[in-house]
């Protein structure tokens, strides 16, 4: 590995001091005061709201080029800049979260055309299970491919999931907002002629799951956890079975009853492997009452080999 000169090993720290008070000043900006003050009276669960609101900030383009104005200035005095931001890298792709607050995520993403056009065209789309409103500062005369799908209900089945359908695309012009609720919609940008540019809001509320369909006939393809807290809730009682907790059932009961059926399944699934006993009656009530179908009938299976299990353990 080629060491790096000393005139650049010597200018890293001091930049990186710039960089922080840059953060500072940003932060403390009447735009990003205006973010946090335009969804302060917005509850968590209001996904809604949220992209209504988001619809609304977004809309205005002096708001969204006065927020990237002072970061975009600070990389193009200094090649040491280094916006203290998380961020996201591919070969198409680099994205940032610029805010992160309780109800909302503010991303900026660069999308780049020669590298996009270089890939084979997509073979699916997902659905991502929550509302986001983009604006787009550079479209790349892109063209916006849009599909819709079934919502997620508590009567919703995996393994008989409609396919979803794709519907008329939209061409893309430069300040233009477009709105996507990722519980029954997909999108991808397509074709641009040249770089993407784009600020992103996205409600934390949303689906409890991320869908990903197949773009040739529209089939599921796969299904995976969008609940934060449910997928954490699951790893704590994996770890809770693994560590022979059987005094924690309290915890596994309740998660039992969770208002994510995903995480009521693997609560159960975690509880039987752990004291199939106690769980045994709960495992009854999910039978036949469970909220969801997929549930119930997943209880239903255990429910015989358990009670055997239970009434002849050897």
């Amino acid at each position: 590995m080629t060491p790096l000169p000393e005139a650049v090993r010597a200018a890293i720290l001091p930049a990186r001091a710039r960089s922080v008070e840059t953060a500072a000043r940003w932060r403390a900006g009447a735009e990003v005061r205006a973010f946090e003050a335009w969804f302060a009276g917005c509850a968590a669960d209001e996904a809604e709201a949220v992209a209504d609101r988001a619809e609304a900030l977004l809309a205005d383009a002096g708001w969204a080029e006065a927020l990237l104005a002072p970061l975009v200035e600070a990389l193009a005095a200094d090649p040491f800049f280094d916006p203290p931001f998380r961020t996201t890298r591919d070969g198409v792709r680099t994205g940032a979260v610029l805010l992160d607050p309780p109800v909302a995520t503010l991303t900026a993403t660069v999308t780049h055309a020669a590298a996009l056009a270089a890939l084979p065209p997509p073979e699916t789309i997902v659905f991502s299970g929550r509302l986001s409103v983009t604006r787009y500062l550079r479209a790349g005369r892109a063209t916006l491919r849009r599909w819709e799908a079934e919502p997620v209900t508590p009567a919703y089945r995996a393994a008989g999931a409609a396919p979803c359908r794709e519907v008329a695309p939209v061409p893309l012009a430069d300040g233009e907002v477009t709105r996507c609720d990722g519980r029954r919609q997909g999108q991808v940008a397509s074709a641009p002629h040249s770089d993407m540019v784009a600020l992103a809001i996205t409600a934390r509320a949303g689906a409890p799951l991320v869908r990903i369909h197949r773009i040739a006939d529209g089939a599921l393809l796969r299904i995976a956890s969008a609940d934060e807290g449910a997928s954490r809730a699951e790893m704590l009682l994996a770890w809770l079975r693994c560590a022979g907790r059987a005094e924690a059932g309290s915890l596994f009961e309740a998660a039992s009853r969770d208002a994510a059926f995903q995480l009521r399944w693997a609560a159960m699934r975690e509880w039987l492997a752990l004291d199939a006993r106690t769980a045994l009656p709960r495992l009854a009530e999910m039978a036949a009452a469970d909220p969801n179908a997929e549930v119930r009938a997943a209880a239903a299976t255990m429910l015989g080999p358990v009670r055997e299990r239970v009434e002849c353990p050897a």
